[in-house]
Formats: C-alpha cells, sequence, structure tokens
C-alpha cells in the first residue's frame, strides 16, 4: 500500500514539474520598426513578454557597430529581440503590436528616420511564424489599409546582434529625450492617422 503511495506521488510530482518546466519555456521573435528605442516598450508591457533588446537584423556585416548601421553601411536594420512565454502571450498578439506601432507603407524608413537602416521588418524563426505573418499581413490590409501597399518586408532571421549598452532600455533610462524624440519624429501622430488611437506602453 505505502508502495502504491508512492507511486502516485511520484507521478503527481512529475506532472507538476513538467508543467512546470513547460510553463518556462520562452520562444523567440524579431522585429523591425524603425528607431529601436521606440519598439521595446509596447512589448514589453505585454503580459507573457520576458524581455526585449535592440539590436541589428538582415544585414551582412559581422559584430556590427551602431556607427556603421547608421549610416547603412553594413545592410542591417534597427531591430529587436523578443523573449516570450507563449503560454501567455501569443505570436499573434505580437504581430498585432508589431503592426500597431509602424508605418508599414513606407520603404526604407519610419517616420522621421530615413534610410534602409530603418526598413520595417519581421523575422521569423520557422515556418509556423512564416505562415503567420503572411496571415496577419493579409488581414491588416483588409481591416485596415484598404488599396494601400504594404512595404514591410517578411524574411527568414538572420544573425542578430545586440546593440550597444546605451541603447538598452533607453525609454527607461531617459525618458525625458526619448519623449522628445518621439514627439519630434512624429511617430505617434502617424500612428493614430493609420490605425486610430495607438496601442498602449508607448
Amino acid at each position: 500500500m505505502k508502495q502504491f503511495i508512492f507511486i502516485i506521488l511520484f507521478l503527481l510530482s512529475s506532472q507538476i514539474q513538467a508543467k512546470e518546466i513547460m510553463a518556462q519555456q520562452t520562444e523567440i521573435a524579431f522585429f523591425a520598426g524603425g528607431c529601436f528605442w521606440c519598439m521595446e516598450g509596447p512589448f514589453d508591457k505585454l503580459n507573457g513578454v520576458k524581455s526585449t533588446v535592440s539590436g541589428y537584423i538582415g544585414g551582412h556585416k559581422k559584430n556590427p557597430t551602431y556607427k556603421q548601421v547608421s549610416v547603412g553601411s553594413t545592410g542591417h536594420t534597427e531591430a529587436i529581440r523578443v523573449i516570450y512565454d507563449p503560454s501567455k502571450v501569443s505570436y499573434q498578439t505580437l504581430l498585432n503590436t508589431f503592426w500597431h506601432n509602424i508605418d508599414p507603407t513606407v520603404k526604407n524608413r519610419q517616420f522621421c528616420d530615413a534610410g534602409s537602416q530603418y526598413r520595417s521588418g519581421i523575422f521569423y524563426l520557422n515556418p509556423q511564424q512564416k505562415m503567420l505573418a503572411e496571415q496577419s499581413k493579409k488581414s491588416i490590409t483588409s481591416d485596415f489599409l484598404k488599396g494601400k501597399k504594404i512595404v514591410t518586408e517578411i524574411t527568414q532571421a538572420t544573425q542578430f546582434y545586440p546593440a550597444e549598452d546605451y541603447h538598452q532600455n533607453y525609454y527607461t533610462k531617459n525618458p525625458a529625450r526619448y519623449s522628445w524624440y518621439r514627439y519630434g519624429c512624429g511617430r505617434d501622430a502617424r500612428l493614430e492617422k493609420i490605425w486610430g488611437k495607438p496601442l498602449a506602453g508607448h
């Protein structure tokens, strides 16, 4: 009898541990929406997002610096890496947040920042992410951007390079300068014109 109880307790304990391990599993997503300072906040506010990191993706030079990327010589675009818990927040929700924080109708720029280093993009890691990204693109075209061409690229992720430390969480480290930049760039005014009231988290 004691042995039977021990087996039951062991099985229950194993199931609990398995659920805890599953709950701790995370996935990664990459999005480029112009200035990476402005992209961290909206994702950080989502329940289930563990962290965001500003960096560079989609280029040809190894270990690029901000100075190199900012002049458009490396082929990279400013982007963020989002680490999230898929049991709490879906990739579809991340996509929705992404679209509503960019202008997908302009090529090689976002708001006041011009150049291929500020192009918008979704960089997928697997066929599932690619499929969902393409579906979301069709959905927003139908629901919000009727008659307008979306130029945001949907491409396979390449090597992501984290940006220098002073870029990370810039919106929390330098709130006054960040707010001035965001307002001066006309980001929120343009987002409201495209989407209506922007999503929270800016």
